[in-house]
C-alpha cells in the first residue's frame, strides 16, 4: 500500500516537535496509514460495524453485498457497494442480511446522499476539514467519530484530532497525562504542538495500544 505523500515530512516535524512521538516513531519504523475501498463502500462498512464484534460484522456484510449483487454474476465482491443498487433495495431485505431496522435505515439514507450526489466525492478536495465532517455527519448513523476514522483513513487528511475517541484518550493518559484521563479541552491543547500532522500523531499513540494498525 503506498505511502501518504505527507507521511515523512510528518513524522521529521513530529520527531522534533515531541519526545513521546519521536520514541514511537522510532519503534514503528516502516508503518503508515493506508487508503483502503470506495468512500460509500467504506462508510457502508463503519455504519455495518458499530456495536457489533469484527466477526458478526464482517457476517452481515458478505449477507449485505450479496444481497445487493446484480442477479446472475457468479462472483460477489465483498470490497465494492454500488449506492445506486443498495437504494432500490427495500428495507426488509437489508434487514434479513442481519441489520437491524436502523442500520437498515442508515444504510439506504447513505446511498440516496450518494446516488443523488448530496455526497459528492468529486468535491471534497475543495472542502476543508471541518465542512466535510458536517456534510458526513448529515447522514443518518454518522457521528463526529465515524466522520473523523473516515477522514483519516480513507481521504487521507493529515490534521484530524478525534478527541472523542477512548483510544486516544487511553494514549495521551499513559503518555502525557500522569494515567489520568485527559478532558477533551486538555486532548485539544496537547493536539497543538502537533500542527498540522495530528492524524498522524493520532495514528502513533494507537500503536503504543496496540501495534497491529486497525482499518476502517
Amino acid at each position: 500500500m503506498s505511502k501518504p505523500e505527507f507521511w515523512d515530512d510528518a513524522i521529521r516535524h513530529l520527531a522534533k516537535r515531541d519526545g513521546v512521538l519521536a520514541r514511537l516513531i522510532a519503534a514503528y519504523p516502516g508503518m503508515h496509514l493506508t487508503r483502503r475501498g470506495d468512500p460509500f463502500t467504506t462508510l457502508a462498512r463503519s455504519i455495518v460495524g458499530q456495536q457489533i464484534s469484527v466477526k458478526a460484522a464482517q457476517a452481515v456484510w458478505e449477507r449485505l453485498v450479496v444481497a445487493c449483487a446484480e442477479r446472475g454474476v457468479a462472483r460477489v465482491d465483498s470490497l465494492h457497494l454500488d449506492p445506486l443498487r443498495v437504494q432500490r433495495k427495500r428495507l426488509d431485505s437489508l434487514r434479513r442480511a442481519g441489520l437491524s431496522a436502523s442500520k437498515a435505515n442508515y444504510i439506504r439514507d447513505l446511498a440516496r446522499h450518494f446516488a443523488s450526489a448530496r455526497l459528492d466525492p468529486a468535491t471534497w478536495p475543495a472542502l476543508d476539514d471541518e465542512a466535510l465532517i458536517e456534510a458526513l455527519v448529515e447522514v443518518k448513523g454518522i457521528g463526529r467519530w465515524t466522520a473523523e476514522m473516515f477522514m483519516m483513513f480513507h481521504e487521507l487528511r493529515p490534521n484530524i484530532l478525534p478527541v472523542d475517541d477512548l483510544g486516544l484518550q487511553k494514549a495521551a493518559a499513559i503518555h502525557y497525562f500522569g494515567g489520568e484521563r485527559p478532558s477533551k479541552d486538555a486532548l485539544r491543547a496537547l493536539g497543538e504542538r502537533w500542527q498540522p500532522y495530528r492524524s498522524v500523531a493520532t495514528w502513533y499513540l494507537w500503536r503504543a495500544l496496540d501495534p497491529e494498525p486497525v482499518e476502517y
